[in-house]
């Protein structure tokens, strides 16, 4: 992540007052975005700030340093996903597996509605991990054994009623499913459509229904 931002010892106020959470927040959502499309490499913090309307010298009165700046990021996407997922797969009104579905089926509403443009910032940052601070890559590991464990739960529930057979190691599948995932994602951005999402959902449920 590239940055003009000046240290410290220039930082100056913002000449509108804000609420300092606020504005902490809308940095955060607006790095969100820029890394989400533009990946961490090619990711300024001067478009952060601009797009905000924060001065360049102000960044580190919101934050102690660029790195922990991406902290934020990371840590309120890993927040924002986990969310989404307990909203579809601790969902009881449907059967477990169709809780897996329709999180898919989510998923890809959200790629069309952006055009494609944003994929999954766990696994883009996954794939420039020699390019971050060493922080990060404890990070991402812990929001991808969150997402596992969760989808585990899930797995575990479609055992207890019947649709997925005990022989199964739930734990394996999760993260089997993520790492799966990942790719189906990556080749849906590249491709601009959703059936490789479609393609891996049937693939992974045929793999897990066989001698049910």
């Amino acid at each position: 992540m590239t940055s003009n931002a000046q240290k410290p010892k220039r930082g100056r106020p913002p000449k509108v007052a804000r609420d300092n959470q606020d504005t902490k927040a809308a940095l955060i959502r607006s790095g969100l975005e820029q890394l989400t499309e533009n990946g961490f490499a090619s990711s300024g913090i001067d478009q952060i700030l601009k797009k905000v309307g924060v001065p360049k010298g102000s960044f580190y009165h919101y934050f102690a340093s660029k790195e922990a700046f991406g902290q934020a990021v990371i840590d309120s996407y890993g927040t924002y996903f986990a969310r989404k997922l307990d909203l579809y797969l601790l969902d009881e009104t449907h059967p477990p597996l169709t809780r897996l579905s329709n999180f898919v089926d989510d998923a890809k509403q959200g790629m069309q509605r952006y055009q494609f443009k944003r994929g999954c910032l766990v696994g883009n940052l996954g794939q420039e991990v020699d390019l971050l601070p060493t922080s990060y890559r404890q990070q991402l590991i812990d929001i991808f054994s969150q997402w596992q464990h969760k989808l585990e739960a899930c797995l575990s529930a479609a055992q207890a009623c019947g649709e997925l057979a005990t022989k199964h190691n739930c734990a394996q599948l999760a993260e089997d499913f993520w790492i799966g995932w990942e790719g189906a994602v990556s080749r849906a951005t590249l491709v601009q459509n959703t059936k490789p999402l479609d393609n891996y959902l049937a693939f992974f449920i045929a793999r897990i229904s066989q001698n049910k």
